[in-house]
């Protein structure tokens, strides 16, 4: 038995670094992978698709937003299972039970919308775990799976579920125990463990898998592996293969340069230049180091260029520790005299200080160079 396991579509998510364009064609991005998705099924000939929660970024997400995603769903051609989730549970408010999602749901979407055992055909079973609450008091998972009964003998059944794991050795109860799931796999009462929540493509255990979001959602030093939905095969016997299947097109990419010269930024601007797909990259950059104004300025402009052709670039404030100490020669170049050029003079002692103020007075240096070069230019 073949099937697709994905999960954490948050359909209708924003980023607040992207700008209108760049937020629309994220939107699409995160459509168009459920079109590819279904491309993937109906190559390997997968029986369902199982989407272990968050299918929706939120409960409240505009009817345009649920109609066009349920449009999407609909043109896979084999049945889709949905879990509810943190972002989307079965609560009040929830979208499972709208209006729009109502009028919109096509024949193929089945919402895993109670605890426990959903037959998909003779001899395959899903053991579901919705969230009815964005914060349940125990795993709905691990309650799921110990109130279960053991399936028939030859029945395929696959734990579908949503949450972060509990670590060996640890207690709480909010967590899926990773331990008690494998002990299931290993007496065959489950085949494979499909999980949703963390967004990375992650073995949790021999049969218990994250899929990851099937679209970036995170930069690349928090989330890896995301882009991915996983195939995955289920024998008569013997442990499950999976195999990882890239479906996304967008990357989220931080960066970190250390800079102590003009050497250095073209460096760094050329690594950044060479990123591919500017348009559905979005770069979180940090510099560090000690630079003069004149590879400060050049820094400057060629960053705000590289706004023009990335989804955006983002300065990356924790990573970033980059002073502006000019020589003698640059306070010089700038020509100077008067009350102005004591201001520059202050503001180095202040930047050479390494003193509280030394950021702002070696920003100001940086600004004060750029319009005078600008005044000169003109």
């Amino acid at each position: 038995m073949r099937f697709v396991h994905t999960a954490d579509w948050q359909l209708g998510m924003t980023r607040h670094f992207l700008d209108a364009d760049a937020q629309a064609r994220f939107t699409d991005a995160r459509l168009d992978a459920i079109s590819r998705l279904g491309a993937v099924a109906a190559e390997q000939e997968a029986e369902f698709v199982v989407v272990c929660g968050d299918v929706f970024e939120d409960n409240r997400l505009a009817p345009a937003v649920v109609a066009r995603s349920l449009d999407r769903i609909a043109a896979i051609g084999c049945p889709v299972y949905l879990l509810p989730g943190n972002h989307d549970p079965l609560d009040a408010a929830s979208i499972y039970t709208s209006e729009v999602f109502a009028r919109h749901r096509p024949a193929n979407v089945i919402v895993l919308d109670a605890p426990g055992v959903h037959e998909v055909r003779p001899g395959v079973e899903l053991l579901a775990a919705p969230w009815f609450s964005k914060h349940p008091t125990g795993d709905p998972l691990t309650e799921a799976a110990a109130a279960a009964a053991p399936p028939a003998a030859g029945v395929i059944r696959i734990a579908v579920g949503h949450g972060g794991t509990l670590p060996v050795g640890a207690q709480d109860q909010r967590l899926i125990d990773v331990t008690a799931l494998s002990e299931r796999i290993t007496a065959g009462a489950l085949r494979y463990v499909a999980l949703g929540d963390r967004h990375s493509v992650t073995e949790v255990a021999q049969g218990i898998w994250y899929s990851g979001a099937p679209e970036v959602t995170n930069f690349d030093h928090k989330e890896t592996g995301s882009g991915s939905v996983l195939v995955v095969d289920v024998p008569e016997e013997g442990p499950s293969t999976v195999t990882a299947v890239r479906v996304g097109t967008w990357r989220f990419a931080s960066r970190e340069f250390p800079l102590s010269s003009e050497r250095d930024v073209a460096a760094a601007v050329g690594a950044l230049s060479a990123l591919p797909d500017k348009d559905r990259t979005v770069v979180k950059v940090g510099f560090t180091g000690t630079v003069g104004l004149a590879a400060k300025a050049e820094l400057d402009r060629e960053i705000e260029a590289l706004r023009a052709r990335f989804a955006a670039v983002e300065l990356w404030e924790r990573k970033t520790d980059l002073a502006v100490l000019p020589g003698e020669a640059e306070l010089e170049s700038l020509e100077l005299t008067g009350p102005a050029a004591d201001a520059a003079q202050e503001l180095l002692g202040v930047a050479r200080s390494g003193g509280e103020r030394s950021a702002d007075a070696s920003g100001a240096l940086a600004l004060l160079y750029r319009l005078t070069r600008q005044e000169v230019g003109a």
